[in-house]
């Protein structure tokens, strides 16, 4: 057999050893994320494929947004595993809801491995037209 040699292999095998993908509730391993600003809401989105969307839990306290997810790490005990790379275990991320997004009306949908979080813009937050009386007549200063 012709094996092709890699004088790297026992570094990458150590420091997998070390800095493991599986995470763990004192030490959970981080989801990838993307957030922008859509018409009149902001959209976060979560990679978490081969979650169980009943793992996935939703959390918000005073404006903090916390993001829990688990991934089985369990495999059957027949199995001999060759690679380990995607991450198991427990994933968690937080956010900070600044006053501007209404945290009360958010809506979470979770489609092919990805979470998608769609939080309104907050009432208070959007531009609104304030009248101003006085003198001859009324004018409109946008504010």
């Amino acid at each position: 057999m012709l094996m092709r040699t890699d004088p790297f292999r026992e570094l990458d095998r150590l420091s997998q050893q070390l800095f493991s993908t599986t995470g763990t509730a004192a030490r959970p391993a981080v989801m990838p994320m993307d957030a922008f600003r859509q018409g009149e809401q902001f959209v976060v989105q979560f990679d978490i494929p081969g979650v169980d969307p009943g793992s996935i839990d939703l959390d918000v306290e005073r404006n903090v947004l916390t993001v829990r997810a688990t991934r089985d790490g369990q495999l059957p005990d027949d199995v001999e595993m060759q690679v380990a790379e995607r991450p198991r275990g427990v994933f968690t991320r937080q956010l900070f809801l600044g006053d501007t997004l209404d945290a009360d009306k958010i809506d979470a949908t979770y489609d092919s491995g990805v979470l998608t979080l769609r939080i309104p813009i907050a009432p208070q937050a959007k531009p609104r037209k304030i009248q101003i009386g006085g003198g001859s007549g009324v004018q409109q200063i946008d504010a």
